[in-house]
């Protein structure tokens, strides 16, 4: 389908009252449209609180607030339907009405009251889309569950078994309408999770830099985005230039240059540079992108393990359809051959999977964690080895300026707000620290410019003409060139108290240094026995802090079984890799922009609530509460998921297997065979989507201010 094509196609509206718009459009009824994801963007929109399509009527009723601003974005949107909107393998699936269904139940039990002169055209009439869509299947892809169906339907009419048939129709109908209602109420559950929270973004008003509301914002403004930083807004790039990664919006993983001109998404983080936006787009329609890609991820990916669930439901299906035509060769027995075709393997394998792991991401997130698909639940389960950045993860990364050390005459007020004005705007815990203090003792911050922000290095800006640098000795000294033996034996003394040092310095000179000290989180040490009772083998903490003080950590806290220290962010995603090779199936979990790679290459990347914005987008577990024994929650779901998998997968095998043998042994007939098969898929159905939503013991006392009593 081309863009051009496409776009032939328009909506009209059927029928509106202030609230209600009702709209028609043949583009409803494209056979690759992914009506759910439609209905999710759509309602994502500002006012919008109801979205209900009709395939089979071509129409989708949206109900909203009635504000004229609101209609026209709708409209819009439904105007230019995204590309990835539609999806190249086809629709997940027929939806199905509940008056159709009604209508083929009425039917089916009218039938033996009904004249044979009625009876026969009404059931080919009934059965006629079920064959069609069997020989579609066949031709264009082969033996699957339509060809069963399809086969078990043709075989009741052509022996003139007219209720038969009309009774498995009606059964698949309702089965249908069932499954697909049970799917979209597992979507449903996660909606609320969708929308980013930005909560307040840099702007330049009358040629001052401010911070403000995100929900403050207007068209027009110029939004400032710096490194790790995520653009709030739909935009065109007015001043600077960076490396922006759109991986949540094109999933698109290599970052794209743009400077001056250039347009840009809301969603995007800012790997590199700095940029000055003119905003187009603001407010809730700006999310439609990132909420749209989180819905491809998380709703359309499989994981590998109902990727296999998959498969070997579909390698079933052909045996079931050659014992069902071996049998009629064997007996000439249409009742007996039509029983056989009703059962298969694969509607309750291929459903229950999807429910399960949508109902086990819903009740992830009521319990804190936001999961980022069935593969991050799938191997959430199956870590062995959880790999910690340690601050603002074992740490609360709320560092506090514990003393100010100035040089060559510098007062210690003049040092903290030189580097309060260059770390401003870098979203990192000790530049955070430095600001609050300096705001903390309501310093005037000089005016900054050419800002730039060095990974796990510090930063470089210029404050009233000259240069400053801000960040680690190995910054200063190694990479800059500046003296910092003045200090070497302050600082070490610092460190063996357990502080950080941040170095400063000005047109190559030293300034000074400031020493920051972090606490561990009153939960960590209870957090980590949780995970070693949950099976995880190996604990591991990084840091690019100093010797002294990670290992003053990892000593306080009890259960590390590693330590690392003075890492770059490239050596984590390496020590990474190495703990990979040696067998280790792992996790990472950080909150910095430069635990990026290392949350990348981890095999699940988990972010702390603060985290930054680049450190949420690579992760594939976001904790949505500030508390590190939510990991163990998640760990608990992870599993549960996957015993109400496996338990799916049990007794859709055994039961349709059973239900097979007396069908293939005379004992069912046709309708009675339908009937326990399509009970048996809503049955497990039913089960992945009510067990799944218990919360575990484990929140429950988290919830109630319980401690677990876990020690290691």
């Amino acid at each position: 389908m081309t863009a051009k094509a496409e776009t032939k196609q328009a909506f009209t509206i059927a029928h509106e009252v202030p609230t209600r718009i009702r709209l028609r459009s043949r583009r409803i009824f494209d056979p690759a449209l992914d009506i759910k994801y439609l209905e999710a963007l759509v309602g994502s929109l500002p006012g919008v609180s109801e979205v209900r399509t009709n395939k089979w009527g071509s129409s989708i009723v949206i109900s909203y607030d009635g504000d004229v601003k609101n209609r026209i974005r709708i409209l819009n949107l439904l105007e230019n339907i995204p590309i990835e909107a539609y999806m190249p393998g086809g629709t997940r699936g027929d939806d199905i009405s509940l008056p159709i269904v009604a209508g083929q139940g009425a039917a089916a039990l009218l039938t033996p009251f009904m004249p044979m002169e009625a009876t026969v055209p009404a059931s080919w009439l009934l059965g006629m889309p079920t064959i069609l869509k069997g020989l579609h299947t066949l031709l264009y892809d082969g033996v699957k569950v339509e060809v069963l169906d399809a086969s078990a339907v043709a075989f009741s009419l052509l022996r003139h078994d007219y209720f038969t048939a009309n009774a498995i129709v009606a059964m698949l109908g309702l089965g249908t309408y069932l499954e697909n209602w049970t799917e979209r109420k597992s979507d449903d559950l996660l909606k609320s999770l969708l929308r980013p929270q930005v909560k307040q973004v840099s702007v330049e008003r009358d040629a001052q830099e401010i911070r403000i509301d995100f929900s403050e914002l207007v068209m027009g403004d110029l939004v400032i985005c710096g490194t790790g930083e995520l653009l709030p807004v739909d935009g065109v790039v007015v001043d600077g230039d960076a490396a922006l990664n759109q991986s949540s919006i094109t999933g698109e993983s290599l970052p794209i240059h743009v400077s001056t001109g250039d347009e840009v998404l809301s969603g995007a983080v800012v790997e590199d540079g700095r940029i000055k936006i003119a905003a187009r787009n603001v407010g809730g329609e700006t999310s439609m992108a990132r909420i749209g890609r989180f819905l491809e991820n998380s709703l359309r990916t499989q994981s590998v393990s109902q990727k296999r669930s998959d498969e070997l439901a579909d390698k079933l299906v052909p045996i079931t359809f050659g014992l069902g035509l071996g049998l009629f060769a064997l007996t000439r027995d249409v009742s007996r051959a039509a029983s056989v075709l009703t059962v298969d393997y694969s509607c309750a394998i291929k459903l229950a999977s999807p429910v399960a792991v949508k109902t086990g991401m819903h009740t992830a997130g009521h319990c804190g964690v936001l999961l980022k698909g069935a593969q991050a639940l799938d191997n959430l389960s199956r870590i062995d080895t959880i790999v910690f950045d340690k601050t603002g993860t074992l740490t609360q990364g709320n560092l506090k300026v514990e003393g100010v050390k100035p040089l060559n005459g510098l007062s210690p007020t003049e040092l903290l707000a030189i580097a309060a004005g260059a770390e401003e705007h870098y979203a990192h815990p000790v530049a955070r620290a430095v600001v609050a203090e300096a705001k903390a003792q309501q310093l005037a911050l000089p005016p900054i410019s050419q800002v730039d922000f060095i990974v796990a290095h510090g930063v470089s800006a210029y404050v009233d003409g000259e240069r400053v640098l801000v960040g680690s000795r190995h910054f200063l000294e190694d990479d800059e060139g500046i003296n910092c033996s003045l200090v070497r034996d302050m600082a070490r003394a610092l460190r063996g108290k357990g502080n950080s040092i941040l170095y400063v310095a000005r047109s190559g000179e030293l300034l000074g240094i400031i020493a920051l000290r972090d606490k561990l989180r009153p939960e960590a040490n209870e957090a980590l026995a949780m995970l070693k009772e949950r099976g995880i083998k190996k604990i591991v903490m990084l840091t690019g802090d100093h010797k002294d003080t990670a290992q003053s950590i990892a000593a306080e806290l009890g259960c590390i079984d590693e330590v690392h220290w003075e890492l770059k962010p490239e050596d984590k995603a390496s020590l990474i890799k190495e703990l990979q090779d040696a067998g280790n199936f792992l996790a990472f979990a950080g909150d910095g922009v430069n635990d990026a790679p290392a949350l990348l290459s981890a095999d699940v990347g988990i972010c702390m609530p603060g985290g930054a914005d680049l450190a949420r987008e690579s992760a594939q577990v976001v904790l949505l509460e500030d508390d590190l024994r939510i990991l163990a929650v998640a760990r608990d779901v992870a599993e549960n998921t996957q015993h109400i998998l496996k338990r799916s997968f049990q007794a859709a095998v055994g039961i349709n297997s059973a239900v097979l043998l007396a069908a293939a042994t005379g004992k069912l007939t046709p309708v009675a065979a339908a009937f326990l098969h399509n009970a048996s898929t809503i049955g497990i159905l039913g089960y992945a989507a009510t067990t799944g939503r218990r919360k575990p013991e484990s929140v429950n006392q988290i919830d109630a201010g319980l401690d677990s009593g876990k020690e290691c």
